[in-house]
């Protein structure tokens, strides 16, 4: 398992910390940086970024954490045990390989690569290396994500009916990608994370719009069919002048509704439903429903107040510890890719429903 735990048993405990990098300072970077140096099972031995200057503008910040530009100087260092990946997309592939082979574990920061292609050459060498290759998908560490799992999985909402998310602002046109590849990952890797049996939907059905002309779309609209007649909604936004980042999740038993800008009240769930029972009709032995509405209680469960990235640098330092797969290792980060692009191939095809390539499931996910 890596470079300096290959001769610790899995499963021991161990005190001394990980030694662990960051690699990139710009958006993401200080954040992970920031989470790494906090955690006392991790030391933070450097910050890597072509831009010396950046990078040393945020070890500064940081209490003063060494600098280094050139990636291969970085990985041959024989103490440490993982890097954190918080560059472009496009830069993933080749980044993680190097890393990987070199014998260090990965996580890697949304999406977990810019093709399922290079993802699953990346899923592999980790597997076949023994090796931690971890999606940062940080929503599913935050506290609501986490009851929301819990909940599910309990059966409190009873067999899910639809997931409806709505992720829009007043945001930053990115130059190489379009509103689904920028936003979506973050509900797709929820629904992923929240759904018993992970995402298994097996069509996409994308429309997107551009109303700016800046060759992308900027608006999407995203219907995924899930198990049992159910259905996922995504709506994802550049342009909306107000930030809304809210998901609805009707069970037949109870509907949770979680606002994510509402510090006071993020989760609520709702007694509140549709039964639909059906009768005999006529000696045909028709059928005609009769439909009756739920209007009982509404409560909001208490959640823990913690850092969702100081939850991820915790599972990723657990996940090396113990070997076994962190909760999104890099098959949850090739499921969202495999959505991703049956969605823009549903583009393509004005909105027609294109399949989603499957995912070979060779790690077992942590519960």
């Amino acid at each position: 398992m890596g470079s300096r735990l290959s001769s610790q048993k899995r499963g021991d405990a161990v005190s001394d910390p990980l030694h662990v990098a960051v690699v990139g300072a710009g958006y993401w970077g200080p954040n992970l940086a920031r989470n790494f140096r906090a955690n006392p099972q991790w030391q933070l031995d450097a910050i890597c970024d072509l831009d010396a200057t950046r990078a040393e503008k945020l070890a500064d910040a940081l209490g003063g954490v060494p600098v280094i530009t050139e990636l291969d100087e970085l990985l041959n260092d024989p103490k440490l045990d993982a890097v954190a990946i918080a560059t472009p997309a496009r830069t993933h592939h080749p980044i993680v390989l190097k890393a990987l082979r070199a014998g260090k574990h990965v996580v890697v920061e949304k999406p977990l690569a810019d093709s399922r292609e290079k993802g699953l050459e990346m899923a592999r060498e980790a597997d076949e290396r023994g090796l931690v290759l971890m999606s940062d998908h940080t929503y599913c560490y935050t506290p609501a994500v986490m009851k929301i799992r819990e909940l599910i999985a309990d059966g409190v909402l009873g067999d899910i009916l639809f997931i409806d998310s709505v992720r829009i602002n007043l945001g930053l046109i990115q130059p190489d990608v379009d509103v689904f590849w920028d936003l979506a990952p973050h509900d797709l890797s929820i629904i992923d994370f929240i759904l018993p049996g992970g995402l298994t939907a097996t069509t996409a059905s994308a429309q997107g719009a551009d109303p700016l002309g800046s060759g992308k779309s900027c608006v999407g609209y995203l219907s995924l069919p899930l198990e049992g007649g159910a259905m996922a909604h995504v709506h994802v936004n550049w342009l909306s002048p107000t930030k809304i980042r809210q998901m609805v999740i009707g069970g037949t038993k109870q509907t949770l509704v979680w606002d994510d800008l509402n510090p006071q009240q993020r989760l609520s769930i709702y007694d509140r439903g549709v039964d639909l029972m059906k009768v005999s009709k006529s000696e045909a032995d028709r059928t005609a429903a009769t439909v009756s509405y739920r209007l009982g209680d509404t409560w909001s469960p208490a959640l823990p107040e913690h850092e969702a990235l100081a939850a991820m640098t915790t599972e990723f330092a657990e996940s090396i510890r113990t070997g076994r797969a962190p909760r999104t290792d890099g098959h949850a980060g090739l499921r969202v890719l495999a959505v991703l692009e049956a969605a823009s191939r549903s583009l393509a095809l004005a909105g027609a429903p294109s399949p989603i390539d499957s995912v070979p499931r060779s790690l077992e996910q942590a519960s």
